[in-house]
């Protein structure tokens, strides 16, 4: 049944259309659903990548690794594509797999609920529509709700605001005076674009960033039909970049032993080569190395951020900003400068508001984002709540492998296979994580966690949005991408009760 023809009741209900929700669809249908929707608060599929358009924005992560195990693209114009491609990547895989009639944009979802006497899910939507569902899955991502900086003033200037998640495709830089607030990886990629034609930049920075080279470059015509005609060459070098990635986040991050030393060392060692290579005033090199480990905090790529702060017009700012004025920023070293933009590169409300991103209640009245905060941010293989029945939450504690969101999505879609698949062989209609498996996950996931850097790694400073309010590295599930495909393929089903 296609949204246009909602009958108010699903068999399941998708919260997000990026692409944590198209795979849940394509997972579905898979499985013989049909009745189901996609709702989305935009305007159209894609998620982050639908939202974000500022100017550099790319993937930083190879684009032959970027995508779905089942669909590779063999039209990627570059290692590192453009959101404007990813964007599309999203849509023609929407549109391959029949997923994008089941969407139902531009509707916002304030909350659900968890009927016990009816045994499915009241889904309320902004407007006071409510439809029903027997099954519930969340697939808001872990960056999509954007963080404004709450900075004495702020509300005072009159000039621009432009947040990089809400970006302007009409505003021309050109000739402005423009103040960056932000140095993640957001900024990395914005910050020499606006400086290419800004007639002053001032960046603010708070915590400095790694940044090593990028080695980019075209995917020619001649490769491209090669990866068309015989789709095992870009599989192999998929297996090639998946291989590399991963003995960096697993071997690199996961043990702090003596190999993990010196592959923090040398990771650690090419940044510094890089910024003294890119800028030569030691001052300035001194402000933007970071004082926590490499990894603490998501490393990023660039080979222009460090050298755009050489150039006469582009200042860094690390005393932290006083206050805010009608036209100007005032820092705590009483530094003011006059600015006519203002730009938001201040990222997401990540535990703030996202964990859950809707209000969600369970059995017994449990509120997942309360409970959550008075226990401990923890999920079952990263997905599944005990007192919340037929609820598959993907931007959960404990669900992201690391750099590569794709392999989170993989694993997800392959739990989801072995899970629906038990509840038809049973003809069962409800499943529910129970207690006992949940904390014996958590606790497992505590204990992996103790040996990475974010447990025992000099990470004081970072400021990292892996870390949970508690301090506690949640957001990350610290194992291989092999170990979590095998554990989705094989997870006992006794840790589910079946009804």
């Amino acid at each position: 049944m296609s949204a246009g023809q909602s009958s108010g009741r699903y068999e399941a209900v998708i919260v997000g259309a990026g692409f944590g929700g198209i795979g849940a669809a394509i997972q579905l249908k898979r499985m013989g659903y049909e009745n189901f929707v996609v709702l989305d608060r935009e305007d159209d599929l894609g998620g982050t990548w639908h939202v974000n358009h500022y100017p550099g924005l790319a993937v930083d992560v190879p684009t032959t690794t970027y995508s779905y195990f089942f669909e590779p693209n063999p039209n990627w114009s570059r290692l590192f594509s453009t959101g404007t491609e990813i964007k599309q990547y999203a849509a023609h895989v929407a549109d391959k797999y029949d997923v994008r009639r089941h969407m139902r944009f531009n509707t916002s979802v304030e909350g659900a609920q968890w009927d016990e006497d009816a045994k499915l899910w009241r889904v309320a939507l902004a407007g006071g529509e409510t439809i029903t569902t027997r099954y519930l899955i969340t697939a808001t991502g872990f960056l999509s709700q954007p963080h404004t900086p709450d900075i004495p003033g702020i509300g005072d200037f009159a000039g621009r605001i432009i947040h990089t998640a809400d970006w302007d495709d009409d505003y021309d830089p050109t000739g402005r005076r423009i103040a960056v607030i932000g140095t993640g990886a957001t900024a990395v990629q914005l910050i020499p674009e606006l400086a290419k034609t800004a007639a002053e930049l001032t960046v603010y920075q708070r915590t400095p960033i790694w940044v090593v080279p990028k080695i980019d470059f075209r995917i020619s015509e001649r490769v491209k039909r090669l990866f068309r005609r015989v789709p095992l060459t870009q599989r192999l070098v998929r297996l090639i970049t998946d291989a590399l990635y991963e003995f960096f986040v697993y071997v690199g991050l996961h043990h702090r032993q003596l190999v993990y030393r010196r592959l923090n060392i040398a990771a650690s060692d090419l940044a510094k080569i890089h910024r003294f290579l890119s800028v030569r005033d030691p001052e300035l090199r001194r402000k933007l190395t970071p004082d926590y480990d490499f990894g603490c905090k998501r490393p990023t790529f660039s080979n222009d951020y460090y050298r755009v702060f050489t150039k006469p017009h582009v200042h860094l700012q690390t005393s932290g900003i006083e206050h805010i004025e009608a036209d100007a920023i005032v820092a705590n070293d009483g530094t003011r400068t006059p600015i006519d933009t203002l730009v938001l590169a201040t990222g997401f409300d990540l535990w703030e508001a996202n964990f859950p991103a809707i209000e969600v209640i369970g059995r017994n009245g449990r509120n997942l984002g309360k409970w959550w905060r008075d226990t401990r941010f923890q999920a079952y293989q990263g997905m599944t709540i005990p007192e919340f029945p037929n609820y598959l939450s993907l931007a959960s504690p404990f669900a992201f492998l690391g750099l590569n969101f794709f392999n989170t999505m993989e694993y997800q879609m392959r739990h989801m296979d072995r899970l629906f698949g038990e509840l038809k062989r049973r003809g069962a209609t409800t499943f529910e994580v129970t207690e006992e498996a949940n904390k014996r996950y958590r606790d497992r996931m505590s204990e992996l966690g103790a040996r990475s850097v974010w447990a025992v790694g000099n990470c004081a400073g970072s400021r990292s949005y892996y870390f949970d309010p508690t301090g506690e590295a949640t957001l990350l599930r610290p194992m291989s991408t092999r170990a979590a495909l095998k554990e989705a393929s094989r997870f006992p089903l006794t840790d589910y009760q079946f009804s």
